[in-house]
């Protein structure tokens, strides 16, 4: 009988670390935009969200047009692009918020949210990218940030589905496949 209760105790605790353990979900992060205003990603339940690192200064910088463009074509109800410049790879986002706002306007008319400049690796990684990144938070699968513009997928309910490498388009195939699910 002793024994048996010890079990229940242990499964118990057990469960209650599991949950414990536990990360918050995506919809449980609170950023800052570019110009400084509070955004709360509770306000996107029940939409597709791609989150991608973006810079000012890099080769891939022009994929701010098929960005924009996506944007232009999916936004509204069902979708939003949420750009996080970052200054981790080669300091091709040296810019102050204020530079960086002028820079995607003047040079390619971005209309979807820009966050407040992060990390997106290192010690100093913000929040979401450890979300992003980590099996154990995200519940999915374990990456890594290899350079600018890698995006990251997240389904209406919150979870993550998919990450795209820096170098494939926000404009391929299997982004508008999934755009289009």
């Amino acid at each position: 009988m002793r024994i048996n209760k010890l079990i229940t105790l242990f499964v118990i605790l057990s469960i209650s670390v599991s949950v414990t353990a536990q990360s918050s979900g995506f919809y449980d992060f609170k950023v800052k935009t570019l110009e400084g205003e509070n955004f709360d990603f509770s306000s996107l339940k029940g939409k597709k969200v791609m989150v991608v690192n973006v810079a000012s200064k890099c080769g891939l910088t022009p994929q701010y047009k098929d960005l924009e463009e996506v944007y232009e074509k999916y936004q509204g109800d069902d979708f939003v692009i949420i750009g996080f410049p970052a200054n981790n790879f080669m300091n091709q986002e040296p810019g102050s918020a204020t530079d960086i706002r002028k820079f995607c306007t003047d040079n390619y008319g971005v209309t979807f949210p820009i966050m407040e400049k992060i990390s997106v690796k290192g010690d100093d990684m913000h929040p979401v990218y450890k979300w992003l990144t980590s099996m154990e938070k995200n519940g999915v699968k374990d990456s890594e940030v290899s350079w600018n513009f890698q995006k990251y997928l997240i389904d209406e309910k919150g979870n993550l589905v998919d990450v795209i490498p820096p170098k494939e388009k926000p404009t391929s195939d299997r982004v508008v496949v999934w755009l289009s699910e």
